[in-house]
């Protein structure tokens, strides 16, 4: 059994693994290292890769990026990330985002990005009116279950999604934690 084993490890030790480079604002090039540079067309998607391929959330990918949470939401979990889309961004106050995109504002975004991700996996069919989750920020969310149609804070659950280290639900509003 022994020899089985290590003839594995071998084989899947000599598989090419290649890192991604992106640019950033300033134009020069930087491969990205942790799990999100890991390059594989190949197997289903994590909440990141699945996040990243819709362009409903560009400013969710945006966000997490500013936040430096891509190799964080790209390892094992499991996650439960409440994502709000582009629409539900642009629901906010004019310059809210631009704003908590500058790197001073990057204790207040992990914040909020925090609110909108449970450790575990809260599957639609889980959900009970009235049920509270803990978020990684420590702060609670409030589910609400009405006549079929789930809601979290408020915010409705437009679609569930599931990936390989957890899930994720659309949401059409921005989740912003309680002041402290």
């Amino acid at each position: 059994m022994v020899f089985i084993w290590a003839g594995i490890s071998c084989n899947n030790a000599s598989q090419e693994t290649t890192a991604t480079t992106v640019k950033p604002a300033d134009g020069s090039a930087q491969p990205l290292t942790g799990q999100s540079g890991v390059k594989d067309d190949v197997s289903q998607k994590d909440v990141v890769k699945i996040a990243v391929g819709s362009p409903d959330h560009t400013t969710l990918v945006t966000a997490l990026k500013a936040a430096e949470y891509v190799d964080v939401l790209s390892n094992a979990g499991p996650f439960t990330v409440f994502a709000p889309t582009n629409a539900a961004f642009d629901k906010l106050p004019a310059g809210t985002v631009e704003g908590l995109l500058k790197p001073e504002k990057k204790n207040d975004l992990r914040n909020i990005l925090e609110y909108h991700v449970y450790v575990g996996v809260l599957k639609p069919e889980f959900f009970q009116d009235g049920q509270s989750f803990g978020q990684v920020n420590g702060q609670n969310i409030k589910i609400g279950v009405k006549d079929g149609k789930v809601t979290v804070n408020g915010a409705n659950i437009i679609a569930s999604i599931p990936a390989t280290n957890g899930i994720i639900h659309v949401i059409d509003a921005v989740l912003l934690p309680p002041a402290k």
